[in-house]
């Protein structure tokens, strides 16, 4: 399992879908997971710490598992079948260990309530990652690796930097 951090969540201009990009550092490898307005908005309303009149359904679900004494370890997104991500939430609850199917966007929305770490598995990001130019993308069977004919600096990263800012950045969802 490789530790993710979220990088942005972000709305194409396009088609206004939004997604949540997750950053494996410091391979610097992006994961790129479709989720709805609703998760979006869940999600990026916690990172900057706005409050809710009444609890969203990711706080419900932190509230319960902590009134039950349960601790969220972990969420892991564990597989990629037919372009459809799939994750687990780890709950440590009296002794026991727990596993939890769940969508990755439901996962991400609560670990960053309960301030876990995100995870993926090696398996999914050899599948779906995207790789800055600069970053050779391994092959089967080899590691992955950056480079070694040249320096970081001189490799070009438009390509990557433009699909990017093609998305709208949600780091201002709901101010005014």
């Amino acid at each position: 399992m490789i530790e993710m951090t979220i990088d942005s969540i972000r709305v194409s201009m396009g088609n206004g879908q939004r997604v949540v990009i997750l950053k494996d550092h410091p391979e610097e490898r992006y994961l790129f997971i479709w989720i709805t307005p609703e998760q979006a908005q869940s999600i990026a309303q916690e990172m900057q710490g706005q409050a809710h009149q009444r609890p969203l359904t990711h706080d419900l679900l932190k509230n319960i598992i902590k009134e039950l004494g349960g601790t969220v370890t972990s969420v892991t997104v564990t597989e990629l079948r037919d372009q459809i991500y799939y994750a687990r939430i780890s709950i440590d609850l009296q002794g026991q260990h727990f596993e939890i199917d769940s969508r990755p966007s439901d996962a991400i929305a609560l670990a960053v309530r309960v301030k876990c770490p995100i995870y993926a598995e090696e398996h999914v990001l050899d599948e779906a990652a995207v790789y800055p130019e600069w970053l050779e993308r391994p092959t089967a069977g080899s590691s992955r690796r950056e480079s070694a004919d040249r320096p970081r600096e001189q490799y070009n990263l438009d390509a990557f930097r433009d699909f990017i800012q093609s998305l709208d950045s949600l780091d201002d969802f709901g101010k005014e």
